[in-house]
């Protein structure tokens, strides 16, 4: 049965910092735990049996900045959790595979990971890819938490959860943002209409849009078949007098829209959702012209916490990068599936359709705190009920918005 979206309802063993997501009303701990290889394994782990949690998504190709993050940062969660002695005193091995933004061959990886012995799925990244890889887990009955795909059919299952927020959310908490923070009088639109993630976030920030602060000029559209030129898109803004545009698209597109922009001298302000992360480090982009660009994300590396402070530090000494709101996404989905295990006393030798049973019953009664936000609850439909926030780039990095 299709469920509705609720409104706001992506190592080094031997020094690990042990995190886990805590139990329901509980604050989440942190500390750091020097763990030698193979200590602390439990009798079960010692017998062999261990949880089996894979993910996928684009880790080569244009969107390979989403899949990395996403692989990258559930591997770390997966080597904080077995150094901290694992879920319920087992062992957890972790596995992923690449679906180069392809729906067939996300299906293809989907099966790859099953042949391994998979029993949780974290994913699919994007959400066509989530979409049909749903498909397959729904008829296995095998638990499925994407930590990033976000059209509304991503959790139209009931075997699939999901921990950003859906296409709608993001559009309706843009033009909450928007206008509460008094940013724009007139606000113009470019999105692809060839995208569902696109389209739907397009669709709700227009309805939503009606009666706030601001007015919307203009709204033009482009698919992935003519996504070089956007001199006709961005024109029709600045002619509208557009003194902000709304970009509900992936960070390499808006990186042509910014250059082209600032080639026609025109520089509104320029705001995004989260497909927007991982524009800084699109190739032979100028990020200074990223500078002020602002996104609406649940994730920003210079928050002072120290969940963030250790996940970062980790992340970057791991994989020599700044993880991105995809990595926290992912991050928080490995420690959520390790909470939801933990309430329901859960073992890996449970078949994969108990397991699945006993994580969705799980994920409606538990609380959980992560990087993504400091209280997540579901319901039924998957969806996460949650707060947005949002950062600004200053001086090539993500900032926290005031």
């Amino acid at each position: 049965m299709k469920k509705f979206t609720k409104a706001f309802s992506v190592f080094m063993a031997s020094a690990i910092l042990a995190t886990s997501l805590v139990g329901c009303g509980d604050a989440q701990s942190t500390g750091a735990t020097e763990t030698a290889e193979g200590e602390a394994q439990s009798e079960g782990s010692a017998s062999g049996a261990t949880f089996k949690i894979g993910a996928i998504g684009p880790l080569t190709g244009g969107a390979a900045a989403y899949g990395n993050a996403v692989c990258n940062a559930a591997e770390l969660a997966v080597a904080e959790i077995n150094a901290a002695g694992g879920i319920n005193g087992y062992q957890v091995e972790y596995s992923k595979e690449d679906d180069e933004l392809n729906a067939e061959k996300s299906v293809n990886a989907y099966n790859t990971l099953k042949d391994w012995g998979m029993q949780i799925l974290v994913g699919s990244t994007t959400s066509a890819c989530s979409i049909a890889v749903s498909e397959y887990t729904k008829a296995d009955n095998m638990f499925q938490l994407t930590p990033s795909g976000s059209a509304e059919d991503c959790v139209k299952y009931d075997n699939v959860f999901r921990v950003c927020f859906s296409d709608p959310n993001q559009g309706i908490a843009s033009a909450q943002y928007i206008s509460d923070h008094n940013l724009a009088t007139k606000v113009g639109i470019i999105y692809d209409s060839s995208d569902v993630y696109s389209n739907g976030i397009y669709q709700k920030f227009v309805q939503e849009s009606e009666g706030k602060s601001y007015e919307v000029v203009s709204a033009e559209a482009f698919t992935q078949d003519n996504n070089t030129d956007f001199s006709v898109q961005l024109q029709k803004a600045k002619d509208a007098g557009a003194d902000l545009v709304f970009l509900p698209i992936y960070y390499k597109d808006a990186s042509l829209i910014l250059t082209q922009a600032n080639t026609m001298g025109y520089a509104p302000t320029f705001f995004g959702v989260d497909g927007m992360d991982g524009i800084l480090s699109v190739e032979n982009f100028d990020t200074a012209l990223a500078e002020g660009v602002m996104l609406l994300t649940p994730f920003a590396a210079d928050a002072t916490d120290d969940l963030t402070v250790n996940f970062v530090k980790n992340y970057k000494e791991k994989y020599g990068d700044t993880p991105n709101q995809f990595a926290a996404d992912a991050y928080d989905a490995v420690f959520i599936i390790k909470q939801a295990l933990e309430a329901k006393n859960a073992t890996p030798d449970m078949s994969t359709s108990d397991l699945c049973e006993a994580l969705k019953s799980a994920m409606t009664e538990i609380e959980a705190s992560g990087l993504t936000s400091t209280k997540m609850t579901w319901d039924a439909s998957g969806e996460p009920n949650k707060e947005p926030k949002a950062v600004v780039i200053k001086d090539g990095a993500y900032v926290s918005a005031s």
